[in-house]
């Protein structure tokens, strides 16, 4: 385990609304992390540095949706050794959309899009 992603746990009509107004309020980036089909974790405005960790088409890490007690939670979990001063990535498996969002990750398999 490296780090556990946390923010405040929220709905979907609620991450929408926000994603909006963060767009609006010209925030930028929203660190919004869906746990399952109604559940999606926010550290936009109060999460911790798990929602820094880079997207990578070929990352040493992978996130996992555990549950503790009746709560879900999502952790990231190292795939192999991570050296000092390497970066934390994780693929960040983002859904197929009409709309790509360039990848950036410098992979030599990267696909070229996150989604």
């Amino acid at each position: 385990m490296v780090i556990e992603y946390v923010g405040q746990i929220i709905r979907q009509v609620i991450a929408d609304m926000r994603e909006q107004r963060y767009e609006e309020e010209g925030i930028g980036s929203s660190y919004l992390f869906r746990v399952d089909q109604d559940t999606i974790i926010d550290a936009t405005k109060c999460g911790n540095l798990a929602r820094f960790i880079n997207h990578s088409c070929n990352p040493n890490c992978y996130a996992k949706i555990i549950t503790v007690g009746s709560q879900k939670k999502i952790v990231i979990y190292s795939r192999q050794p991570i050296n000092i001063h390497e970066e934390i990535t994780y693929d960040y498996k983002f859904p197929i959309e009409d709309t790509k969002i360039p990848c950036l990750c410098g992979a030599d398999s990267c696909r070229g899009s996150l989604n």
